[in-house]
């Protein structure tokens, strides 16, 4: 049988930065783009309205205080990514961070639990955290990252010197096994990490500890 690292592939040089969104960004862009477009729209003609009535400042403050929240969480999504480009774990949001992945110190899988569950890595180089969203499932049903995405992610974490994110990549290498031969949600050690929180009543958030990450191999 091949070893995780072997499937998971030696790291190598990518050819230029990967992907690591749940949602690809090109999906998002027009959705959030119309969202935004009509809050402000509802802003401007809000605040036209109430100046007929009241101080043009005042009605600047609602108009901002209505339509803002929207645009602000509607910008933020617009310029949320998640990428790796070759040694370096980037992410955007108001900011770009990124974080050596060779210089990773902590490594971890958390479990967030709600109508809609989430599990993700969060990952540390002493300077720089970084959480990776690695899949969603509500219904029976999900989205996990794309197969791309996640053997260059298992590739990544070999260059770590840690345990943890060593055995990380192996839950992801036999992820990338399930999703391959198509398998159901019960045999996708991802999955199987949100029953594993679940069924302990680790809600409505926790971290696996390492030997919970080690059942998701069993």
């Amino acid at each position: 049988m091949l070893s995780g690292r072997a499937l998971a592939g030696e790291p190598r040089p990518g050819p230029g930065p990967i992907a690591l969104d749940l949602v690809s960004a090109d999906l998002l862009a027009p959705k959030l783009r119309k969202v935004v477009l009509g809050a402000l729209a509802v802003a401007i003609v809000l605040a036209v309205v109430l100046a007929l009535f009241l101080p043009m400042w005042v009605a600047v403050v609602v108009g901002v205080a209505v339509g803002g929240p929207v645009v602000v969480s509607g910008w933020l999504g617009l310029r949320r990514r998640v990428w790796l480009d070759g040694s370096r774990l980037c992410s955007r949001g108001i900011r770009t961070r990124r974080l050596k992945m060779p210089e990773v110190v902590t490594a971890e899988l958390t479990v967030r639990t709600a109508r809609i569950d989430q599990i993700s890595l969060r990952l540390y180089d002493g300077r720089t955290r970084i959480v990776v969203p690695l899949a969603l499932y509500t219904n029976g049903g999900g989205r996990e990252l794309p197969i791309l995405a996640l053997r260059t992610l298992a590739d990544s974490l070999w260059t770590t010197e840690l345990v943890p994110a060593a055995a990380i990549a192996s839950v992801l290498v036999d992820q990338l096994r399930a999703e391959a031969r198509d398998a159901g949600l019960d045999e996708r050690p991802l999955y199987r990490a949100i029953d594993l929180v679940r069924s302990k009543g680790r809600t409505p958030q926790a971290t696996l500890t390492d030997r919970e990450v080690a059942r998701l191999l069993d």
